[in-house]
């Protein structure tokens, strides 16, 4: 969070209140960064708004600048804007989706996590972060290259938002129920998968020094598992990767960050590794 130098600000007109300029003031307090403000306007009917919002900040000591723009969808005005203005996060009020839209059309949020080269914050929750539980999820059992600095960069991020925020940061990690053919009775309870697995949760803890109290080890889907253990914590955000699965194999399987997306009940700050972001800022230089 250090890194960041500027937040880039998604204000939805229609929204009584904004959880997404909430969340992004506390953020610039804490780290003193400025606020850029956008609106994605195709007719730009929302410039007096943006005055008005822009002001208040301004006599609340902020600094801030704004904009309202459109560059053909929501997801490419808001990528096209932060690659514009070099901002390090982006933040913006996530609302569920209709269901049977979702079946039918990629969700904007899905496809901003998906494009966005920089960290996508979406706000779900009123409630500060003073003190709460920042849950950083991981998955232990992917050993390969982009996981492996997706785990060093979640944790980083959740420890640094712990300490920002004077919370608890915990950890969570899932790992899949053995095959069907390989539960017999010659198969203890505890399966070898399972116990290899928890080994490496073993040597996780011990890399990043976290207490056995705040590691959950769980055994089942991470669509669902995650979304509970944050319930069960009252988590006030929750950290997440991606490797931004596109194409034809992301509409079917999709990435278990957009998954959780509307099941969460925290905030989700999403991150990428490295080089699928550099890869997505030179898709987005060509736009």
């Amino acid at each position: 969070m250090q890194t960041i130098n500027k937040l880039l600000v998604v204000i939805e007109p229609e929204l009584m209140e904004s959880l997404a300029l909430k969340r992004a003031k506390q953020i610039a307090e804490k780290i003193g960064v400025p606020l850029h403000l956008l609106i994605c306007d195709k007719e730009n009917k929302h410039s007096s708004l943006l005055h008005v919002v822009v002001a208040a900040l301004k006599t609340e000591g902020f600094t801030v600048t704004s904009e309202c723009a459109w560059h053909e969808s929501k997801h490419q005005t808001i990528i096209r804007t932060q690659q514009d203005n070099n901002c390090g996060l982006v933040i913006k009020q996530h609302l569920p989706d209709n269901p049977l839209k979702k079946l039918l059309l990629t969700p904007e949020d899905w496809k901003l996590l998906r494009y966005c080269p920089s960290p996508v914050l979406l706000a779900k929750k009123a409630q500060a972060w003073e003190g709460g539980v920042v849950l950083a999820a991981v998955d232990v059992g992917n050993d390969d290259a982009d996981h492996m600095e997706l785990h060093k960069s979640i944790v980083d991020h959740g420890f640094q938002i712990a300490n920002l925020v004077k919370g608890n940061l915990h950890v969570i990690s899932a790992f899949p129920a053995p095959m069907l053919a390989a539960v017999e009775a010659a198969y203890p309870i505890e399966t070898e998968y399972e116990a290899i697995y928890r080994k490496a949760c073993e040597g996780f803890q011990a890399q990043y020094d976290i207490e056995s109290s705040r590691l959950h080890v769980e055994e089942g889907p991470a669509d669902v598992i995650i979304p509970r253990v944050a319930k069960q914590l009252d988590a006030a955000v929750t950290v997440i990767g991606t490797v931004a699965r596109t194409g034809f194999s992301g509409a079917l399987i999709g990435n278990t960050a957009e998954v959780v997306i509307d099941t969460l009940e925290s905030d989700i700050l999403v991150l990428k590794p490295q080089e699928m972001t550099r890869h997505l800022e030179k898709l987005a230089s060509k736009r």
